[in-house]
């Protein structure tokens, strides 16, 4: 039987499913460079170079075994610029009896899986994505049908079930999680570890070139690309952090630092994402770091809890409550997403410097996302729908699998509480304690109202008086609302009045950053699917890029 093996960009692991069984004198593997996969949203430039040079890389790898690989470039005689129309054209070369592939991970490509059963002529087997450690199938039952599903719950699970961190049917040091431990800001001159990044080799090189002409509007630089393309690298990456970085990656694993957006963070989420890590090791190899005494109990479970439990968990609750999940608003959001989350030309120097970082690099870690830029986004009340599909722009590591329900139900709360019993709200205060920005910044952020006070500060009392018929009752926010009942209803009025005053002029740029020179203006792609068409009668959003 000869069989053709898709496989996807994000599936560049030897030993992934689609691989697993295939006879090197009878199957093909066919890879695919896709217009439609890169602009289906406008995606960072490092992101297409990335997984384009990672899957040349790949194949070359694959050839080298003798397989036979038939690999279309983005810019190759008829590629027709979709998985369907490839594979059809595929078919036609090589006449398969028959074709496997292994489930992605968005529910657009699944949709269109599904049609290929009908439309190709020919068994589609859709195999399970055996990197996981938790598959689809486990997780929904679960889940079940509870209302609200939590993530140490499940993490727990799953370190009993994988061993990791166990010590018979108890965990390590008696405790589940060391979150506590893993709060703290940088000491003043601290001195951070040099990082490893990888020069464009190449194929890289003639990549982002490719890149560069084929996607010139689309977010973000190419010029300080240094993303690991292979398994050898990430491998070579992966193992200085271990030797490096995870012995402090605990203590400072919030913390944040002007100009540093690295700090002791792993980087492996676009390697691992991609395929040339997978879950299972990179877990073992640091619970080998605490086991042989080279990194402490509460840093290597402070990543473990990132792998282990929050990976696993936001993927099994993409598609347990895909699509309908998508489609919530629970806090009634609406404002359109500001100008400068693409500008990053904004007197607020945190948004600045994490979305400056985020322009350059691809890259912000999981505090800048939540904190910063997230809770920004929480507290403005700005649609769903539209601070989603910029997390899945701007970011190397994002797909909509493990971006959806992060930033709708943990960012955004736009699930109700399905995934956290609060939102994320914070005032200025969390921001300067975790981090430098402040020191810097135009605003003041011991202000609580006035034009110098930090817009956070007012931002969250407003957020929190706004909503108080849906959050009052919450337990975990007794103690801003006993605050808030302490205020008289003027204080009340002024604070929502100097929020609403502030959030009406973002659209201007008034009170966010000096106007510049526009050098042209990015249209986000509206939507994603024909399912998840939230809000595809509001205005396109218009942004400015540099």
């Amino acid at each position: 039987m000869r069989t053709l093996r898709l496989l996807l960009g994000d599936q560049l692991t030897r030993r992934i499913a689609t691989l697993t069984d295939l006879d090197p004198d009878h199957d093909i593997v066919l890879m695919v460079e896709v217009r439609a996969e890169a602009t289906y949203v406008r995606h960072h430039k490092q992101k297409i170079a990335f997984l384009f040079s990672a899957m040349r890389h790949f194949a070359a790898e694959l050839d080298g075994e003798g397989i036979a690989v038939d690999y279309v470039r983005l810019d190759a005689p008829g590629n027709t610029g979709s998985f369907t129309g490839e594979l059809e054209r595929a078919i036609a070369r090589h006449a398969p009896d028959r074709i496997v592939v292994t489930e992605p991970g968005e529910w657009r490509v699944w949709e269109m899986m599904q049609a290929w059963r009908d439309d190709l002529g020919l068994p589609v087997e859709i195999r399970d994505d055996n990197r996981f450690l938790c598959p689809r199938a486990e997780f929904a039952a679960w889940a079940g049908d509870r209302r609200s599903l939590r993530m140490e719950t499940f993490y727990r699970g799953m370190r009993r079930r994988t061993g990791l961190l166990m010590d018979g049917a108890e965990p390590v040091g008696g405790r589940w999680n060391f979150d506590p431990e893993n709060r703290k800001g940088l000491p003043k001159g601290h001195i951070l570890p040099e990082r490893l990044g990888f020069p464009p080799d190449a194929v890289t090189r003639e990549v982002i070139a490719l890149v560069e002409a084929e996607f010139p509007d689309h977010f973000g630089t190419t010029d300080a690309f240094a993303w690991p393309v292979t398994r050898g690298e990430a491998l070579t990456a992966f193992k200085h952090f271990l030797a490096v970085c995870l012995p402090s990656f605990g203590d400072y694993q919030d913390a944040m630092r002007s100009g540093a957006p690295f700090l002791y963070h792993a980087l492996i989420g676009a390697a691992l994402n991609a395929g040339l890590l997978t879950p299972g090791e990179v877990c073992r190899a640091a619970e080998r770091a605490y086991r042989t005494g080279a990194a402490p109990l509460h840093c290597v479970e402070g990543f473990i809890r990132q792998i282990l439990g929050w990976r696993e968990y936001v993927r099994g609750l993409y598609w347990a409550r895909m699509p309908d999940y998508a489609t919530s608003n629970a806090l009634a959001a609406s404002r359109d997403l500001p100008w400068f989350y693409w500008s990053g030309e904004t007197e607020m120097n945190c948004l600045s410097q994490c979305i400056d970082a985020t322009r350059t690099h691809a890259y912000a870690h999981h505090i800048q996302r939540l904190m910063v830029t997230g809770n920004f986004a929480l507290l403005a009340g700005i649609a769903p729908a539209q601070v989603e599909e910029w997390y899945l722009v701007v970011y190397a590591d994002a797909y909509e699998w493990v971006e959806l329900p992060n930033v709708h139900g943990m960012v955004l709360w736009a699930d109700g509480g399905v995934m956290g019993s609060k939102p994320y709200a914070a005032s200025g205060a969390y921001i300067n304690r975790m981090s430098d920005y402040c020191r810097a910044c135009t605003y003041d952020v011991a202000q609580k109202s006035g034009p110098k006070a930090c817009p956070f500060n007012y931002l969250y009392w407003a957020f929190l008086i706004r909503h108080a018929d849906r959050l009052g009752d919450n337990p975990r926010l007794a103690m801003p609302y006993r605050a808030i009942e302490r205020m008289d209803a003027a204080r009340r009025a002024a604070i929502v009045a100097e929020a609403s005053r502030f959030l009406d002029r973002l659209g201007d740029g008034a009170p966010v950053g000096p106007t510049s020179t526009e050098q042209g203006t990015l249209d986000l792609a509206v939507p994603r699917s024909p399912n998840l068409r939230r809000r595809a009668e509001a205005p396109v959003t218009r942004a400015t890029r540099r």
